[in-house]
């Protein structure tokens, strides 16, 4: 699930694909240091065979180190000019199968967060930053992730970080979790 938090971010596509986006409509601020995002949330997530329609999740403690975090992403000046994403790996939100409230503080502390950087492929696009900075201006989005994935290659793949999983070689999807994940509410409370 994601929020686009910026006009320059929205595609010509978005408002008849995904419906209105209020938070660029009615002009919130991007500003998002130290602001504090709540959501409440239930689901089930797993890691036990393929999860189709006559397959029920169960709450598992072991997603193979995956955790449901917040990535937050802006464009920033640098030099170079470039997207700097990253995400809030010292708050992960728990996935339990009952409904519950979760709040975490966007903190500008960089021991709380992780840059994700780019692919070797991508860097004309992504890249490193400070997180000061990027909290200020939260001028792309923000996406609730799955983090990190334990990638397995079906087979024989040279450097796996320099292909597309799924895409240039088979992955083994026992490794990945699977599931479930419903949000009720998302609330943004700025800071003074």
């Amino acid at each position: 699930m994601y929020l686009i938090t910026h006009t320059s971010s929205l595609s010509p596509t978005d408002a008849e694909q995904h419906g209105r986006n209020r938070f660029v409509e009615n002009g919130y601020s991007t500003n998002l240091t130290n602001a504090k995002l709540t959501v409440r949330l239930r689901g089930t997530m797993d890691l036990a065979g393929p999860l189709c329609n006559y397959h029920t999740p169960v709450p598992q403690p072991d997603l193979g180190g995956s955790r449901l975090l917040i990535l937050v992403q802006a464009r920033i000046d640098g030099p170079p000019r470039t997207t700097a994403n990253f995400v809030l790996t010292g708050q992960p939100l728990e996935i339990t199968p009952e409904w519950s409230q979760q709040t975490v503080h966007l903190d500008p502390d960089p021991g709380q967060w992780t840059c994700l950087g780019a692919r070797h492929d991508m860097t004309d696009v992504y890249g490193y930053g400070d997180i000061a900075e990027v909290l200020r201006d939260v001028n792309v989005d923000i996406i609730f992730i799955l983090y990190p994935l334990t990638i397995v290659p079906i087979g024989e793949v040279g450097d796996i970080h320099g292909q597309w999983a799924a895409k240039d070689y088979k992955v083994d999807m026992q490794h990945l979790p699977k599931g479930l994940v419903m949000f009720d509410t998302v609330q943004i409370e700025y800071t003074a």
